[in-house]
């Protein structure tokens, strides 16, 4: 069993080298926007690929807690609280107001003040939590797909989109113009 453990990693190694030399011959012929298309691709898989692994880890994560019984429960109970949700999801702001950060387990995603203002817009719209959710992901998606490297919201039903929402809410005063 063994050596067809070794012989399939092997030839794995050996097809992600040919993909790439086939991949390297094949960029003079793209133009910019093809070029730009496959980065982005790329960009896209690798999110992907990170993803899978957090959400195998926080899987992980949660079986050893189940397991840890109390102590684990402390470990767990010890975070920050400070207007934390979602075991460090925060948001703070500059003091000129004109950028906020979002801060989630160690890393920082900065927003402009129109782009923040644009959230709070979206998270008290009207609708369902479903819809308003969807419309969130939705954002993230099309204007600031950075944020899925920082925060590894899968879709619209995750947590982690969740709790970013009710933090949004409760961070920010909404007021009609």
């Amino acid at each position: 069993m063994a050596k067809k453990a070794v012989k399939q990693t092997g030839s794995k190694d050996g097809q992600r080298e040919s993909l790439a030399a086939e991949l390297k011959k094949l960029i003079p012929n793209l133009d910019a926007e093809g070029l730009a298309f496959l980065v982005e691709q790329a960009r896209v898989h690798i999110h992907n690929m990170r993803v899978d692994e957090l959400n195998k880890a926080a899987l992980e994560a949660d079986e050893d807690e189940e397991s840890g019984g109390k102590s684990a429960r402390k470990t767990g109970s010890s975070r920050g609280k400070q207007n934390a949700i979602d075991g460090g999801l925060s948001i703070r702001g500059t003091e000129s107001g004109s950028s906020f950060y979002l801060h989630y387990r160690n890393d920082d995603i900065m927003f402009s003040r129109n782009e923040m203002t644009h959230l709070v817009k979206i998270v008290n719209g009207k609708g369902s939590s479903l819809e308003i959710r969807e419309r969130l992901y939705n954002w993230f998606d099309r204007e600031r797909r950075d944020i899925f490297s920082v925060v590894p919201i899968a879709d619209k039903f995750d947590e982690r989109l969740k709790a970013l929402l009710a933090l949004i809410k409760k961070s920010f005063a909404f007021r009609e113009k």
